[in-house]
């Protein structure tokens, strides 16, 4: 069969070695980090390709073309998504715009519900096929959305092995991958540690969250819990780990609470390296509950909201439990004190046993390894890259 021809009568390239575009959508900081990992994946498994889109600093380092970056549309609450509403339908118009002159063979959309679902469907539209990395929490929040996401979604590829069950009465091809932190932190796990500067012999973890509201909330509390548990215990020290932006509200709140301990250091940045080292820990409700227990961490889960956010949620939240460890695995593993169950006395109760040589901690570390078997082994990017070549031939 003979081959085209260029228009200036030169060969041109077999199709299956031209190269093929993917526009790629990560919104987020932790979005911009996975999506790099799947792009290097690919990259290493085959030549032919180009990237474009929208990321942060983990995907231009892999050379990707950025429309924009991810730090210009992160947002967090309605209020700020509103605020920014003129920004938003601009970025939105002009991908498309670039969809229309670049017609990539496939779009890699991670997370970021908001914009990504909306974007899923006018990519179907137009013929784009859609790959969807990081499910949205539709199965806690928003069921009705399902069918809908089947119908703008060519193949999904999910972190939580539950998820496949989510989607399973809709027509829509859906992949357990496995979750990119088990990798991670098994290597913190088992790599060197730093020093930190722990006060004590008994080591007690205190994670607020990484928002400003959540500190402003849950901080408070733990102190006054660490005061509780200090009467008992004069050997014990507190680290309270917030990320660097927020170093100067903790450090004020830690000024302001009149029952603050006398043995608790403030440190920024080193969350993972605090639940590496301590012997137990509270830690707001998120993600960095899940890192605790892939860090064989005995944690009991806290949060505390305004009152109208927390009645608002118990409405719109479908899930039996708050924390990602016991609705993964179905079962009370990490204890859960959220809101009136936030008090120093019932936290300091419930902490006790797991920070001690106790039949509760073992448990619950035997749980924490079981469910590190449940997340996968091996890398997800890898397991993505392999399926988004798959989809595009």
């Amino acid at each position: 069969m003979a081959k085209r021809r260029g228009r200036l009568g030169e060969p041109s390239l077999p199709k299956e070695q031209m190269k093929k575009s993917i526009l790629v959508i990560a919104g987020e900081h932790s979005g911009d980090m996975h999506a790099a990992r799947v792009v290097h994946a690919l990259k290493e498994r085959q030549a032919n390709l180009t990237f474009w889109g929208i990321g942060g600093d983990d995907l231009r380092a892999e050379g990707i073309d950025l429309l924009h970056d991810a730090k210009e549309m992160a947002v967090l609450g309605f209020a700020e998504v509103l605020a920014k509403y003129s920004f938003f339908k601009g970025v939105f118009n002009e991908v498309l715009a670039e969809v229309e002159k670049r017609k990539p063979d496939a779009a890699l959309l991670v997370d970021y519900p908001g914009f990504n679902l909306r974007l899923a469907k006018q990519l179907k539209k137009r013929g784009i096929k859609v790959l969807y990395y990081i499910c949205p929490q539709v199965w806690a929040w928003n069921r009705e959305r399902i069918p809908k996401m089947a119908t703008i979604i060519d193949r999904l590829m999910v972190i939580f092995p539950f998820e496949t069950d989510v989607f399973k009465d809709v027509n829509l091809t859906v992949d357990f991958v496995g979750h990119p932190l088990v990798a991670d932190l098994r290597e913190f796990r088992d790599a060197p540690g730093e020093s930190l500067l722990w006060g004590g012999e008994k080591k007690i973890a205190l994670l607020p969250g990484s928002r400003k509201q959540e500190i402003k909330h849950i901080l408070p509390v733990l102190l006054r819990t660490a005061r509780e548990m200090e009467k008992s215990r004069p050997d014990i020290s507190f680290l309270v780990a917030v990320p660097q932006r927020q170093l100067p509200l903790a450090e004020h709140i830690f000024e302001k609470t009149k029952a603050a301990p006398g043995n608790a250091t403030i440190v920024a940045g080193q969350a993972r390296e605090v639940l590496k080292q301590a012997d137990a820990a509270f830690v707001a409700s998120g993600t960095a509950t899940l890192e605790a227990a892939l860090l064989h961490c005995p944690t009991v889960l806290v949060y505390k909201t305004a009152a109208f956010n927390y009645w608002l949620g118990k409405r719109l939240i479908r899930v039996p439990h708050l924390g990602i460890v016991n609705i993964v695995t179905g079962r009370d593993i990490m204890p859960e004190r959220i809101q009136q169950h936030m008090r120093p006395m019932e936290l300091a109760a419930t902490i006790d046993p797991l920070m001690n040589d106790t039949p509760e901690r073992k448990v619950m570390l035997d749980h924490f390894r079981e469910l590190e078997h449940l997340l996968g082994t091996g890398r997800p990017s890898d397991h993505v890259a392999d399926i988004i070549l798959e989809e595009i031939g």
